[in-house]
């Protein structure tokens, strides 16, 4: 299963993923926006629309998306 979160600061938010089992891959990168490619300097400035995401792969046997959605409302 695949799904996205935006939760501030892709950094600490993709080390929270890495940590919970169940977890494939997590990829940070940009959703939004009016520039394509932007920069990382554009998007933390906000100038360019964009929010910092996280997209996840796990695998549903081990963690729900249930408890994904409680692991990323606890910690952002």
């Amino acid at each position: 299963m695949k799904a996205t979160f935006g939760g501030g600061c892709f950094w600490c938010t993709e080390v929270i993923f890495l940590n919970t089992e169940g977890i494939i891959s997590v990829l940070p990168g940009y959703m939004g926006g009016t520039k394509d490619k932007p920069t990382y300097e554009e998007v933390y400035t906000d100038t360019t629309g964009h929010v910092e995401v996280v997209h996840l792969e796990y695998d549903e046997t081990k963690v729900s998306y249930e408890d994904l959605l409680v692991i990323i409302f606890q910690d952002t």
